[in-house]
Formats: C-alpha cells, sequence, structure tokens
C-alpha cells in the first residue's frame, strides 16, 4: 500500500496529518477522571504529569523550573539564553518586552541578536542549575548540537539529571566540512545521565536517534507558534503524522534492540490541551510545552513568547508573539479553569479526556481511536 498521492507529473508525496486534522473517538466505557493516572516516568525519574517545558527565555528561568517541577512536570532551562549570558537578565527581558507589537518588526529582531550575541557565562550555568537543584527538583539544561561539546562539562560538573540537546533539527550523522561534528552515539554512551534529543521529524531520522542511546526523542520541526521556519525555509513536519512515525520508529527499534524503550516527546505545535491530548493519542508519551507555558503568569516574557530561531545572527526564522497571560502556572497546569478555549488546567483536560475514552494510564490512551476530522470554524 502506497500513501503517496501525485502532485505533478514529476513528484509525488506522502499525505501527511496536522493534529487539527485528526479527533479521537470515545470508546464503550468511561471512567471516573480521579481514577485515571498521566504520571510519566522517564530513567529513574518519576512526573506527576507528561509535561516538559521547552527550554525557551519566554518561558523557563530558574524559578519557574523549580515552580514547574513542583507542580509535578519538568523545566528544561535553556542554557544558551539569557539566564547564562546575563548576570542580571530582568532588565533585558524588560526591554525585549517592550520592542514593539509587530509580529514582522526587523529592528526588534536586529535588537534581540545584539541582546543575544553577549557570551554565555560558563560560571552562570553552574549556578543557574545549582539554584534549580537546592529546590529539590529534577535539574535538567538544553544545549544546542552547535554548543554541547563547549559547555556540556560544565553542565555535567553542575549535576543535570536530565541533559536535552535540542534543535530545529537534530540528526545522528551530521556531515561538515569545516568542523569536526558532534558524535551523539560516543557522546552518549560516555555520559552517566539520561539525554533527550531532537528534533525529529520522520521514521528514519528519529530511528537513528533511537540508535545513539538517547533516553528520548523530540518530535517536531518548525511547528511552534513563535517559528516561520515553512515560511523561511520551505521545510514543515504535521505532527499527528510525525509523532505517529516516530511512535512506528520506537516500536521498531525495541524489537531491534531486544526491549530498550526510547520516550518519544512531542514538540512543538501544542499550544492548547487538545493538541496535548491528541499527541498523547498519536503515540507521544510526553509533550515538550512552549506557547501553553508563556501564558503563565509567571513566565518570564510576561505574555511575550520567542524562540531561538527569532534571534539566529544569519537567518532568523521565528517571531516574537504576544500570547497572553491566562493565570498562575498552576491554574494553567492544574486549574481550576474559567477559560473555555484550552488555555489552562492543562493535565485536566488531558485526564478527562482519558476518562472519556476508557483508559486509565498513558500507554493504554496511545491505542485509542482517531479519525480524521479537521477542525472546522467555531470547532
Amino acid at each position: 500500500m502506497t500513501y503517496e498521492i501525485e502532485i505533478g507529473r514529476g513528484k509525488r508525496g506522502r499525505r501527511a496529518y496536522s493534529l487539527d486534522d485528526v479527533a479521537i473517538v470515545p470508546s464503550r466505557r468511561t471512567r471516573d477522571p480521579k481514577d485515571v493516572s498521566v504520571s510519566w516516568q522517564i530513567d529513574a525519574y518519576k512526573f506527576d504529569a507528561p509535561v516538559i517545558a521547552a527550554p525557551m527565555d519566554s518561558v523557563m528561568s530558574p524559578a519557574t523550573a523549580i515552580a514547574l517541577g513542583k507542580l509535578g512536570g519538568l523545566g528544561v532551562l535553556n542554557l544558551e539564553g539569557l539566564w547564562t549570558r546575563y548576570e542580571d537578565p530582568l532588565p533585558v527581558l524588560e526591554e525585549i518586552d517592550a520592542l514593539g507589537t509587530e509580529s514582522f518588526n526587523p529592528a526588534a529582531t536586529r535588537r534581540m541578536q545584539e541582546l543575544y550575541s553577549a557570551p554565555v557565562q560558563p560560571e552562570l550555568i553552574t549556578s543557574r542549575l545549582a539554584e534549580i537543584r537546592e529546590a529539590g527538583v529534577t535539574v535538567a539544561g538544553s544545549l544546542t548540537p552547535q554548543r554541547t561539546q563547549e559547555h556540556y562539562k560544565t553542565v555535567l560538573a553542575a549535576g543535570v539529571d536530565i541533559f536535552v540537546i535540542r534543535g530545529t533539527t537534530v540528526s545522528a550523522e551530521h556531515v561538515s566540512k569545516t568542523q569536526e561534528p558532534l558524535n551523539l552515539k560516543q557522546f552518549i554512551y560516555e555520559l552517566d545521565v539520561p539525554v533527550i534529543v531532537g528534533g525529529a521529524a520522520g521514521y528514519t531520522p528519529a530511528l537513528h536517534l533511537m540508535r545513539t542511546g538517547a533516553a528520548g526523542v523530540l518530535v517536531g520541526f518548525g511547528g511552534g507558534a513563535t517559528t516561520t521556519t515553512r515560511r523561511a525555509l520551505g521545510i514543515h513536519a504535521p505532527m499527528a503524522s510525525a509523532i505517529s512515525d516516530v511512535a512506528a520508529a520506537r516500536r521498531d527499534y525495541m524489537d531491534e534492540s531486544g526491549g530498550r524503550y526510547v520516550h518519544v516527546i512531542a514538540d512543538g505545535g501544542l499550544g492548547f490541551s487538545g493538541d496535548i491530548v491528541k499527541a498523547i493519542a498519536m503515540g507521544a508519551d510526553a509533550v515538550m510545552l512552549g506557547s501553553a507555558l508563556a501564558r503563565a503568569e509567571e513566565a518570564p516574557g510576561h505574555g511575550w513568547h520567542w524562540g531561538q530561531e527569532a534571534h539566529h545572527d544569519e537567518l532568523p526564522r521565528g517571531d516574537r508573539v504576544n500570547v497572553g497571560t491566562v493565570g498562575p502556572l498552576e491554574q494553567v497546569l492544574h486549574g481550576p479553569s474559567n477559560h473555555t478555549n484550552g488555555t489552562s488546567n492543562l493535565v485536566g483536560a488531558l485526564r478527562r479526556s482519558m476518562a472519556t475514552t476508557g483508559y486509565s494510564d498513558l500507554k493504554e490512551f496511545q491505542r485509542c481511536e482517531v479519525v480524521l476530522a479537521p477542525i472546522q470554524p467555531g470547532d
């Protein structure tokens, strides 16, 4: 069976689906939401909810990473962000907040490039991670593949529990004529902590990342609220198909490796609770959230949201967007909610959807029935 369709006489392509294209179908059984478990465990670390905060300066500070950890999730600090470039990043964050309201603003982009040109200071990496560790929550930090070799020893010495290597796309085989690429397999083998790596947008690249020894693979490419990757590079991976493809790679890798389980983590395009629910249904074990958590009152961006792509020094391909504020982080995650649009009580919505369709835990919920039902205006 082929899923390719003819685009023109000289090109065929596979039909792929976004999370907006699919919906979950209730089964014959329902449950009490109180009987549903949404806990998630990776390696030795267990969490009350399958929620990881994206390592973005508009979302995570040491304080919000601590708050999220105490609420049952995992906060990941961007170790190449403002918190490791400035001793006091608060004035810088305030300046970014005040850069104007236009989505496309070359002057604002230029200023962000300037602000992020300050060097990363290793001693700040150490102190920020120490602050999180002292609070008694799981410590996680993120580097891009390009900066991993430079800073990973500092990160490990600081006592990180989970190490994240996150880029727009990360492959197990990076080819370069000008510099020695990061050998992911050797690098992960030599570490004593679980590594989450990505993004990957398809079966084959995800399978290769799993073979490096990664504990988790991030699924996504340019699908978040802030990215303009599709307009700038012409690259896009619809998330429903991408998650399903990587979940298939997880299944086949388990057979290949004799039972080693690699976690699939959806990353991008998950701005509302319904997106989180459908990502788990398509096969994700957990979700990495950016804009959904940037709406919390405690978020460093104060309702503004941006990613690393927004200040790339050569080819910026992301916007600084206003996502607004809906309430305290606890309300965003666990409610109670007075919003009807899926922006708060994210974990409660997941729990209720699982109960409505009759599933008691996340692994069971990955087997739920889905249909193609594109979102219509007013849905």
